[in-house]
């Protein structure tokens, strides 16, 4: 149901379960995601950045998405700098994901992580993971900048994202 924009709470009363439970539950919980494919055409990689408790503790989300299926194929966690923009790169070869070509903003710390792969800069070639941003922000609450629904533990905030992301990839959102 957070999958859907609805928080801990509304998730609690519309199944008559205490919100202690559909938090263990979501704690649980279990969804990765695994590319679908092991060589796409082109990545487009972007970042997207949320907050934990406060908005003064940001949490940067990048990733990496293929518009033409509309699918999640890697992503990490971390500060908006060139060590995490290093882990996706890593994240994708330990996936043994490649791709023809990639495609990001022009962005510092994406242009040196991806050094060596053929590039194709602008917001012009990001549309399509663009477009995701708005579907997360729309479809998860704790996302969005100005909300009273948010993640009090980086832990819960992670597993959240990693439901949203399975139902996307999957074709439930």
């Amino acid at each position: 149901m957070t999958a859907r924009g609805c928080g801990i709470r509304d998730i609690a009363v519309i199944t008559s379960v205490s919100i202690g439970k559909v938090l263990s539950t979501l704690g649980s919980s279990i969804y990765k995601i695994i590319p679908k494919k092991h060589y796409y055409e082109r990545l487009e990689v972007d970042e997207f950045w949320t907050y934990v408790y406060r908005k003064k503790r940001k949490v940067w989300l990048i990733y990496a998405y293929d518009r033409a299926t509309n699918e999640i194929v890697a992503y990490v966690w971390g500060k908006r700098d060139l060590k995490t923009a290093k882990k996706l790169r890593a994240r994708l070869k330990q996936l043994k994901v490649s791709y023809g070509s990639v495609s990001m903003d022009n962005w510092d710390s994406f242009l040196t992580a991806f050094k060596g792969d053929h590039k194709q800069v602008g917001k012009q070639h990001t549309v399509g993971i663009e477009g995701n941003n708005c579907r997360l922000r729309h479809r998860l609450r704790r996302a969005v900048r100005k909300t009273c629904c948010f993640s009090k533990k980086l832990d819960n905030h992670f597993k959240a994202f990693d439901l949203v992301f399975f139902y996307i990839n999957h074709g439930y959102v």
